[in-house]
């Protein structure tokens, strides 16, 4: 272990693991070991490990309950520090929520609405942590956590505790400027308007509903894969549609699969690697370029060995090249 994991582990940050399996920290049951697995316990814990991997150049990736990430199969040489239940405190105060980093999103929607609250619907059967859905500016039904968003709390790049409110957040379609500062998020403030409580509860179920009739929930998946985009989606339709329209559905490349279910959804049969699932990614992409002329992009993210995000598609591309020209 180099001196920076080693004062990592000694400084009480948390629970730590050493050499930590990652296909056990997401939903896609993928990926290697990471050399430190970091669970903090406060928010100025997470501010020392912060600290501290940069102090020693240390590679940080930082996880909520990793529903949106394919880990490569070669894990982590770095930290991962997951934010979870000890930074998942809730708190209604009328129409304001605060909710920590590592809330998860279903019980934060069931609190609103047991409060009277509407606004937060749409998140109810999304399986992932606050932190996450803010940095991604998550949801479903075309719309975003940042609808709602007063204030946002973060660790930043340098282990400092900053307040930004939402315009400094910059939400957009799955996406917020605060992606690629190296800042974690650790707590929300979130405004709701009242509303008719038997009301919400009803698109709270119905929305539940959909979800176990369309989507696949035995085998395990990061949810869907590819972002539909305003202008494709009014075109040629969301992303499901057009891999299903491809003659993509059941497609394998290994143990992944195209799930039967919902086209938008690679599911892992068993044992499936991250390189199974890139190739697959790019199969997807490259037919449906030829097919119909659009890009799909990703909206899961690929992390790296050496703790690098991108959206998947861009390291499916380039292990595509290198399967045309080898070295």
């Amino acid at each position: 272990m180099t001196e920076g994991l080693q004062k990592i582990a000694a400084a009480g940050v948390g629970k730590i693991t050493e050499n930590a399996p990652l296909a056990k920290h997401n939903s896609w049951k993928i990926g290697g070991s990471a050399d430190l697995f970091v669970e903090p316990e406060s928010v100025a814990q997470v501010a020392t490990v912060v600290k501290l991997v940069k102090e020693y150049q240390v590679p940080l990736v930082v996880i909520g309950q990793g529903t949106n990430l394919l880990f490569d199969d070669a894990g982590v040489r770095g930290v991962v520090m997951k934010i979870g239940a000890a930074l998942g405190s809730i708190r209604i105060e009328g129409q304001k929520i605060i909710a920590g980093g590592g809330t998860w999103v279903p019980q934060l929607a069931r609190l609103s609405m047991r409060a009277g609250l509407t606004g937060l619907e749409h998140t109810v059967g999304i399986p992932g942590t606050l932190g996450g859905l803010v940095m991604m500016n998550g949801g479903s039904q075309r719309k975003g956590i940042g609808e709602n968003i007063v204030r946002v709390t973060i660790v930043d790049a340098q282990g400092e505790v900053r307040h930004l409110n939402r315009e400094d957040c910059a939400f957009s379609y799955r996406h917020s400027d605060l992606q690629g500062t190296g800042c974690v998020v650790v707590e929300a403030e979130l405004e709701c308007p009242q509303g008719d409580l038997d009301e919400v509860r009803r698109e709270m179920i119905d929305d539940l509903r959909m979800r176990r009739q369309k989507f696949p929930r035995k085998l395990p998946n990061c949810g869907s894969v590819f972002l539909s985009t305003a202008e494709m989606h009014a075109s040629v339709g969301p992303p499901g549609k057009i891999i299903e329209d491809a003659g993509l559905k059941g497609t394998r490349v290994g143990q992944a699969e195209v799930s039967r279910q919902h086209a938008n959804f690679i599911v892992n049969q068993g044992g499936a690697s991250s390189a199974d699932v890139l190739a697959l990614i790019e199969l997807i992409r490259k037919t449906v370029h030829q097919q119909i002329g659009f890009e799909l992009e990703c909206e899961v993210r690929y992390v790296s060995p050496e703790a690098v995000l991108k959206p998947a598609h861009l390291q499916a591309e380039i292990g595509f090249q290198k399967s045309l020209y080898p070295c």
